[in-house]
């Protein structure tokens, strides 16, 4: 099936117009240790919250110990197609104050923490998806589970996970994930997204757009 950017995507640059999220990787597929350099460096060189880089990434490249940490706390419906991609990269946020923290230190912005690791994992995704790999965010597993297997310190979170690879063969999986590489890509109208005035009030333009 093919992904074509829908209305409105394909005025996009590359390579945002041709970034989706399948969810059949290649089970055989390995991604080299510079290329995964690459990544993390694109996410090392992401808006960092006044360079304090609010984020911490878990590498679990497919075969390590790492992953073998992270497989037993996926949900049932992420169990299928999370650990035949590549790599798996769980990406950690701040979230309350280092308990070590020097007494003039400011105290810990966990939105705008928030709001930086989220900016650091968009620039990892569109690193990979330039260099040809696709990658897929997910939220489906244990976080306390994840956290205590990687000793995770209490003022931080694990908040999501990026599965990373090349695309698989749909044949060698069930129903249910090649089902996922068929869904139809759609966003909301920037109408619904964008605001001007007012919440809830489309900023003009937008009313124009699909």
């Amino acid at each position: 099936m093919s992904h074509a950017p829908m209305s409105g995507a394909e005025v996009l640059a590359e390579p945002m117009r041709s970034r989706w999220s399948p969810s059949v990787f290649d089970a055989e597929h390995r991604i080299p240790d510079d290329e995964v350099v690459r990544l993390l460096h694109a996410a090392q060189w992401a808006p960092s919250h006044g360079n304090l880089q609010p984020w911490r990434f878990l590498v679990c490249e497919r075969g390590s110990t790492a992953h073998a940490l992270v497989v037993p706390h996926l949900t049932r419906g992420n169990s299928g197609w999370v650990p035949r991609a590549s790599l798996v990269v769980l990406v950690a946020t701040q979230v309350d104050d280092d308990p070590e923290r020097s007494p003039d230190a400011k105290p810990n912005d966990a939105p705008t923490n928030l709001y930086a690791a989220g900016q650091a994992a968009a620039h990892l995704t569109l690193q990979a998806q330039a260099t040809g790999l696709w990658t897929h965010q997910f939220k489906g597993f244990d976080r306390d589970g994840v956290a205590a297997a990687f000793a995770v310190p209490a003022h931080w979170q694990v908040v999501a996970g990026i599965a990373i690879g090349v695309r698989g063969d749909p044949a060698e999986v069930p129903e249910r994930d090649r089902e996922r590489e068929q869904r139809v890509r759609s966003r909301k109208p920037l109408a619904e997204i964008a605001y001007g005035g007012s919440w809830g009030v489309p900023w003009p333009p937008a009313r124009l757009a699909p």
